[in-house]
């Protein structure tokens, strides 16, 4: 991952944004807004069920009255001392994030289980930075009651966070001081740099990139620069294209008369001064070493001979009837099959769900993204030194558009997001899809000489996108019919590469002076299951060897028993999976044991690809910040103090994070029958090689996990329900078909019915539309002109706010 000078990451901090509510304005069929609620539709055309959600949706991101009136209610507090966006200077306070906070668990409880509690009061988390003083910090304050009135409040926002003092210092706040430092330390080396390089920045054929985060060394703050040539193609290759040359500075302090230049770093020689540097060179000690160059193998268009038949289209899935699935758009609720769940949306972790129920109890409250590192390694110091946590970046506003027939099936619906910066509101249309799929294999199947048995494995997916950087992250739930949920992390795009000289240790040389840099993937995801209440264990349930005696033995026998056991305390809550899979965690509720004296639960079991952990916890970049990168599940007491394991600050002072996941098991509570929360990583240990050029494909790169029922349904697999199944019995030569309804009919006589689709298809309404893809459009919120509420096409540096 890479946050360029030159890329949609120039400055940072200005990406602290704010979450809007994600309503309907989708050109593919979902317009409509929510009617009665209704089970059926006879529509092939529509892909969604207009339905009304049972209660309000708490989690709902702010609404653009509710954006407004918050920021004009900060706005009038003078002892904030704010400055419009807009008329900012780096010495000025501003408003850099808005966005819900969700209500308590304590508090949404009661109202979810329908206890006729009063609607839970809506609250906003406004982060502030205060820049008008020569020691520049972050705060977030507490909003609320909304809507805004007389009784709407402010104050420091403290009890989500475990820091002491819960302010993060801002040590970066002069991005404009810092940059024309660097142009005049590049004009003094100019002639250097055309020899070396054969390049200048200042024609704009170079570009530089500093280190995340930024080190603190005995007090002083150093930033690792590192030289970049900048793409001469339309393509964003530009993390393919290190250039070996670095520099150190030390920018402590907001006066850049106390900045210096620490030293210089090439060919595997550090130079001390810019002055040693200049001399080694001029002595003909410094001589040019190979470097990367741009050109049609850093693009991503069609390229190579061509592959046999590919000028024919491929196969593609339809949908052949009326839709299947509920959507209340408004309150961005949706019910499929046995399952309903809301969604909800922030800056820091993007898509989240709520409430997710199954045949009407909830078994999750609350399943999300929290955090996501990656962390490289290298001989050379920018590479050592990088490591994003990109929570801080935010996952919320680079869910762009995703492109329909490709990210999703050309039925998909449609849901927007949007975020909120400088602000002004900017729109990402169509930036979750929601869709049903047919898997290529059955969810159950049985034969025997007589018949065989098979059901359809038909799955519901939400699913977002969210380039961050060079890479794009594919974020997708999977919902089955025997109730299983499939979390899975898919990645693509461009590496983050590295010079070749040095670094054989750290990665394969993959190009003419490139190097495959060698880094961690870890994302880390909240699920707080709640099995028949929340008064849950956890339980541990693994294949043991053992040598026993049996009353029918001789002897000894070598084989295995079932161990149950239960992590009773946060004291041995951190866990690693088991070798060989020997081990299968389950929450589950002691006291309410199933009618054959069996504890129900839902167990998580890694599925796909890899669930790791950070190679070396004891990271020198991120300290304390990365406490939940450390195994690859935890388990701890539900607490309203503790929402998240990590917070979008953090990467500003690893060291003094707002949110440290290790304090969350310092007082080693118990976990027998209590409320708990597991927390689960995903992700890679990635070693580019040359088939990541020029973008990594997702085949390997993704990652999963799966919730699923444990002794939960007394009446057994859950699928059983689904009318997509046959049998067919076979015998004497003959085959008799037994349809069970699926195909739009069905009922009683459902035997006698046949369940294939029938008729003609019309190709072309399934066809992608990928010419109406527009990428988002703006409404400006501070001052708010609703006469001359918006501009449409953002450009790339409108979408990232900078």
């Amino acid at each position: 991952m890479s946050k360029m000078k030159s890329g949609i990451f120039t400055a940072a901090l200005a990406t602290l944004l704010f979450i809007t509510s994600c309503n309907a304005a989708f050109p593919r069929d979902t317009k409509e807004k929510s009617t009665a609620h209704r089970r059926d539709v006879d529509d092939k055309s529509r892909t969604y069920v207009p339905i009304t959600s049972p209660y309000r949706n708490v989690f709902l991101p702010l609404s653009d009255p509710e954006a407004v009136s918050i920021t004009r209610f900060l706005h009038d507090q003078p002892k904030l001392n704010l400055t419009a966006a807009e008329n900012a200077t780096s010495w000025d306070n501003t408003i850099v994030g808005v966005e819900t906070l969700p209500p308590n668990k304590s508090v949404a409880l009661p109202f979810l289980n329908g206890q006729k509690a009063a609607l839970p009061k809506r609250y906003a988390k406004a982060t502030i930075k205060f820049a008008a003083t020569d020691e520049p910090y972050y705060e977030d304050y507490l909003v609320g009651p909304l809507p805004v009135d007389n009784s709407t409040d402010w104050q420091p926002l403290t009890f989500i966070y475990n820091k002491q003092n819960p302010i993060q210092r801002v040590y970066d706040a002069d991005g404009d001081k810092v940059g024309d430092f660097v142009d005049q330390l590049e004009a003094d080396v100019a002639p250097i740099l055309q020899d070396l390089l054969n390049a200048t920045d200042g024609n704009g054929s170079l570009t530089t990139s500093r280190i995340e985060p930024l080190w603190r060394e005995n007090g002083d703050v150093i930033a690792w620069y590192q030289y970049w040539r900048s793409p001469t193609l339309e393509f964003d290759d530009g993390t393919l294209l290190p250039q070996g040359l670095y520099f150190k500075l030390n920018i402590t302090g907001r006066d850049p008369k106390g900045w210096s230049t620490l030293g210089w770093y090439y060919d595997g020689i550090f130079f001390n001064s810019t002055e040693a540097f200049q001399n080694s060179w001029k002595s003909g000690k410094v001589a040019p070493v190979p470097y990367e160059t741009d050109g049609t193998w850093g693009t991503t268009d069609r390229r190579g001979e061509d592959l046999p038949l590919d000028q024919y289209n491929p196969p593609m899935a339809i949908k052949p009837d009326n839709p299947r699935y509920g959507v209340d758009v408004e309150q961005q609720y949706v019910e499929w099959m046995d399952f309903s769940f809301f969604i909800s949306f922030s800056r820091d972790g993007g898509l989240s769900l709520y409430d997710i129920r199954f045949k009407g109890e909830r078994i999750i409250y609350e399943l999300g993204l929290q955090e996501a590192l990656a962390h490289y390694a290298s001989s050379d110091p920018y590479q050592s030194g990088t490591s994003y946590l990109d929570s801080y970046y935010g996952f919320g506003p680079y869910a762009f558009e995703l492109v329909n027939g490709y990210d999703c099936p050309s039925y998909s619906t449609y849901l927007n997001t949007s975020f909120y910066t400088r602000e002004s509101t900017h729109w990402h249309p169509n930036s979750i899809c929601l869709f049903e799929f047919q898997r290529d294999y059955p969810i159950q199947r049985h034969s025997t000489a007589n018949y065989v048995s098979i059901t359809k494995n038909i799955m519901f997916v939400v699913r977002t996108v969210c380039s961050v950087g060079n890479y794009d992250y594919q974020f997708t739930y999977e919902f089955y019919l025997d109730g299983s949920i499939q979390v899975l992390v898919r990645a693509s795009g461009y590496i983050q590469s590295a010079f070749w000289a040095y670094n054989g240790d750290y990665g394969f040389k993959i190009h003419d002076a490139l190097s495959g840099s060698m880094h961690d993937h870890v994302l880390n995801f909240k699920l707080d299951l709640d099995v028949k209440g929340t008064a849950n264990s956890l339980m541990k349930t693994e294949f043991v060897p053992v040598a026993e005696t049996y009353p029918w033995s001789s002897g000894k026998r070598n084989t295995m028993k079932l161990e149950k056991s239960f992590i009773t305390s946060e004291k041995e809550s951190k866990i690693h999976w088991s070798p060989n899979g020997a081990a299968v965690y389950s929450v589950v509720n002691k006291d309410a044991k199933n009618a054959y004296g069996e504890y129900p639960g839902w167990k998580v079991i890694p599925t796909t690809g890899s669930s790791i952990h950070l190679t070396n916890p004891n990271s020198s970049n991120l300290g304390p910040s990365v406490a939940w990168a450390s195994h690859p599940l935890y388990a701890v007491r539900q607490k309203d103090t503790e929402p998240r394991s990590a917070s979008g600050l953090n990467m500003l002072d690893p060291y003094a994070p707002l949110v440290d996941f290790g304090r969350f098991f310092a007082d080693g509570e118990s976990l027998d029958q209590q409320d708990l929360v597991l927390y689960f990583n995903l992700g890679m240990h990635h070693v580019p090689d040359t088939q990541d050029l020029p973008n990594t494909v997702s085949t390997l790169a993704q990652a999963g996990l799966t919730i699923a029922p444990q002794n939960y349904l007394p009446a057994g697999d859950a699928s059983r329900a689904s009318r997509q199944q046959v049998r067919i019995n076979h015998g004497g030569g003959e085959a008799h078909v037994t349809w069970f309804g699926g195909g739009g009919e069905g009922g009683d006589d459902a035997d006698e019915k046949n369940g294939e689709p029938e008729g003609m298809f019309n190709l072309t309404a399934a066809r992608s539309g990928v010419e109406d893809y527009t990428g988002g459009f703006v409404v400006r919120k501070f001052p708010y002109d609703p006469a001359n509420w918006y501009w449409e096409g953002e450009s790339e540096d409108q979408q990232s706010g900078n």
